[in-house]
């Protein structure tokens, strides 16, 4: 098949794009950044309806990735533009190709937060801008299938996903325990919902593979099971060859109050900094997420969440990325 990949150079698309090659398809690859692991690379941006024409040219399928997803985008304004805007764009493109088929990377985030173990059926209540657009990015999806014929929006939601050349949380949070500048806020038994890149884009592929029916399908990515942030801190500390406690700890309030104040500090000097109020709040609260439509699916993941941070701190380490 001939596939193309929006934000196919970053962490996400950069493995499916090798991925997909390895199985025969060929590949396109739409990035702001070049790919060259593609059979094809457009240097573009998805908010350019030209850019989109040009790659939709003889496609099949689409795997929808680009977006704005870090925590500190300024202005805000960039996620709607990016993720909802260059959505409306992404699928007026497709409509004028013929595509039919379109398997988006959405995000837990629209489910907010502490709220239980929520699954596919659960109301959407974003607490951030990134969470609103991508729950607005997925309507503009649904949209494009109601207004067609046998065709199929695959909307795929992850938990926090982490592996080989991630510049995320995942990754922060092991740097800044390697460079024993790691403050452990709260009391750690909150749980956390997360993905390794090794088991999430084999599911892509294998779901755009085996779910064939047209219509809207949606399904949260998470492998299981969940660690609270303290078993994570632990695992993280013996791959690295540290004592399974240290550090400093801090109760919640006392660190969103540090949080806050790197806000300010980001906001007077234009920098961003590793410390945010956000990052804080999302490291304290539980973050757990259902699988309901995952466990329905014959979907067996190739590794578990140990392996997972094992081969991406390995990785670091070989990348000469961390001290340890």
């Amino acid at each position: 098949m001939n596939i193309l990949v929006t934000g196919g150079a970053g962490f996400i698309g950069a493995q499916l794009t090798r991925e997909l090659r390895k199985r025969g398809h060929y590949v396109r690859s739409l990035d702001k950044k070049p790919n060259p692991d593609a059979n094809d690379d457009i240097v573009g941006d998805i908010r350019a309806k030209e850019d989109l024409e040009r790659a939709m040219e003889s496609i099949d399928s689409v795997f929808h990735l680009a977006a704005e997803h870090r925590d500190d985008v300024r202005p805000p304004s960039l996620y709607y533009d990016v993720n909802v805007e260059g959505t409306r764009n992404l699928v007026t493109a497709a409509e004028s190709a013929g595509i039919k088929t379109i398997v988006f990377t959405s995000t837990v985030a629209l489910y907010g937060l502490q709220r239980g173990e929520p699954d596919e059926k659960a109301t959407p209540a974003p607490f951030n801008d990134y969470g609103r657009s991508k729950l607005q990015a997925e309507e503009v999806l649904s949209e494009w299938v109601e207004r067609g014929d046998r065709r199929r929006a695959l909307m795929v939601r992850p938990t926090v996903v982490f592996g080989e050349g991630n510049r995320g949380n995942v990754n922060t949070l092991i740097c800044q325990i390697d460079q024993g500048r790691f403050v452990f806020v709260g009391s750690g038994r909150n749980r956390k919902s997360m993905c390794y890149v090794g088991n999430f884009v084999p599911f892509l592929i294998w779901l755009s593979e085996h779910e064939d029916a047209p219509g809207v399908r949606v399904s949260n990515y998470v492998d299981k099971p969940d660690l609270t942030s303290a078993e994570l801190v632990r695992m993280i500390r013996g791959e690295l060859g540290l004592k399974p406690e240290g550090g400093i700890r801090l109760p919640k309030v006392i660190g969103m109050m540090g949080g806050l104040a790197f806000d300010a500090a980001s906001k007077l000097t234009g920098r961003t900094y590793a410390v945010s109020s956000i990052r804080v709040r999302k490291f304290c609260a539980d973050t757990t997420i259902g699988m309901s439509a995952l466990q329905q699916t014959a979907f067996e993941p190739p590794f578990a969440i140990r392996d997972g941070l094992h081969r991406t701190i390995t990785f670091m380490k070989n990348e000469g990325l961390l001290r340890s």
